[in-house]
């Protein structure tokens, strides 16, 4: 008799890792974060809890990282470049509308926007969360922006006495207060002008 094939382990709990991220941002979404609990992300995602306390200490380590993944899928289904940074052509002012339009196809995709709003939610009432909220998933992605303003200011296109992370500011900071509040929409000619607004001023020319 033919020997049977032996199960591969890493692609298993590959699969199981994919079901516990995809129940754990569902949850979160449907039910908010104080509601959602290991236990029912492994029955969501037809594993044993054990399974979930093994790779991870805590319901936050799943969440952010099942959110940090997210991120990371998006990025590559859109091929934005953001795993190595904000893209150099050149044009700071198309690079960064370029970059600003994707973050809006993202925040208005139900799939990143539901966990978002209830992570970012909690994370103001949850200091250690929303520590770690900032420090894992937002830092990284703001220090993108820095290090495209200080290649901008090294190619003169920058005033060299500008602080990259204060002026990122300008744009990214109304276009978050505007998705939380939901004060207005969002949509690429929103952030489009952001970034004229932010780059060249309101005096006149």
């Amino acid at each position: 008799m033919p020997d049977k094939p032996v199960p591969d382990a890493g692609r298993r709990s590959e699969k199981s890792r994919r079901a516990i991220y995809a129940a754990a941002l569902a949850l979160v979404a449907e039910t908010g974060y104080p509601k959602t609990t290991v236990e029912g992300i492994a029955a969501r995602a037809g594993v044993g809890k054990q399974t979930i306390y093994r790779w991870w200490p805590s319901k936050a380590d799943v969440l952010l990282e099942a959110f940090l993944d997210l991120g990371e899928q998006a990025a590559a289904r859109q091929g934005d470049g953001q795993g190595d940074g904000i893209p150099d052509t050149g044009d700071l002012a198309a690079d960064l509308k370029a970059v600003l339009r994707a973050t809006v196809d993202e925040l208005s995709d139900p799939v990143f926007e539901a966990p978002a709003r209830a992570l970012t939610a909690e994370g103001m009432v949850n200091e250690q969360l929303g520590r770690r909220f900032v420090a894992q998933l937002l830092e990284p992605q703001l220090e993108l922006y820095v290090r495209r303003l200080r290649s901008a200011q090294e190619a003169g296109a920058v005033r060299p006495g500008i602080d990259p992370r204060i002026a990122l500011e300008l744009f990214v900071s109304p276009l978050a207060q505007r998705w939380l509040q939901r004060t207005a929409p969002i949509s690429h000619e929103y952030t489009d002008t952001l970034v004229d607004y932010a780059l060249y001023g309101l005096a006149p020319r």
